[in-house]
């Protein structure tokens, strides 16, 4: 009988296929070219959550909002082990919560970045997002970043505090609002300088190489059954800071930006200042 990491490795080969395929599709339909994305991480964004693998199939999967999102610029392309193989022509990754990596994961994806790869990571230490499943499912994203080893790699340290006020906040990164929940906070160490790190540690910027990563150290953005108030437009930022301006609502970012900060930050009444949320203009 097959092991169960065997049964899932065909699984998502087999989904794979059916990925590649859709694409072929719209390619033949005559769309112009569009860059490549792969995906990586255990929060859905691009299969969704579903019970079983025929729901998969039949499309009855509970989909992510960021999907919609992303493919207004970019081809995805979903990836469950990175390798110098899998990596190979890839300009763009973004990873959503991943599992805790392989030695030689590690090994190729610092590899990737320095020769020109461009990472979006977000690694949350303390997951908020609503999964239809239980804690110790496998198809549940992961609840806690399991990346010091890369980080470490990279000079950075990822920390929680504990007696952070919990709920809902933004902070302001190049004036967007990006909606943060129980956020951890990023930490350059060994007096290296490859990563500018954000006053309050949520963010930081690395030049590794020829490459660049940017890491998030908060996921609330990507709450599947959200999205928080402003996600879209936080989504587009950090992609377009990383990437580069996408897609056919790259001319309208900037007003719908302006729009999640009034909605956000100038509204006494919203339902995130009742509970508790408010803007941190220096991220």
């Amino acid at each position: 009988m097959l092991h169960d990491r065997q049964k899932k490795r065909i699984r998502l080969t087999i989904l794979a296929v059916l990925a590649a395929l859709q694409g072929s599709a719209l390619s033949a339909e005559g769309e112009p070219a569009r860059s490549r994305l792969a995906l990586m991480g255990t929060i859905p964004i691009y299969w969704g959550e579903a019970e079983t693998f025929d729901d998969h199939i039949n499309g009855e999967a509970h989909q992510h909002w960021a999907r919609a999102e992303l493919e207004r610029g970019f081809d995805l392309q979903p990836l469950d082990f990175l390798s110098a193989e899998n990596l190979d022509g890839q300009q763009f990754l973004l990873m959503a919560q991943p599992r805790g990596l392989a030695a030689q994961e590690n090994v190729a994806l610092d590899n990737w970045v320095r020769v020109g790869g461009r990472l979006l990571l977000f690694a949350d230490p303390v997951m908020t997002g609503h999964s239809q499943f239980p804690f110790g499912d496998r198809r549940r994203p992961q609840d806690i970043a399991l990346l010091s080893p890369i980080l470490s790699h990279w000079g950075l340290e990822l920390h929680f505090d504990e007696g952070q006020q919990p709920g809902p906040r933004v902070v302001e990164h190049f004036a967007v609002p990006l909606p943060v929940n129980q956020a951890g906070r990023l930490v350059a160490v060994d007096g290296r300088f490859e990563c500018t790190v954000s006053a309050a540690g949520i963010i930081a910027h690395c030049a590794l190489g020829t490459g660049e990563v940017l890491i998030l150290a908060d996921a609330a953005l990507l709450d599947m059954d959200g999205p928080y108030p402003g996600a879209a437009g936080a989504l587009h930022m950090l992609t377009s800071h990383i990437f580069g301006e996408f897609g056919e609502n790259a001319g309208s970012a900037a007003a719908d930006n302006e729009h999640a900060a009034q909605t956000l930050g100038n509204r006494p009444n919203s339902a995130w200042q009742a509970n508790g949320q408010h803007v941190d203009r220096s991220p």
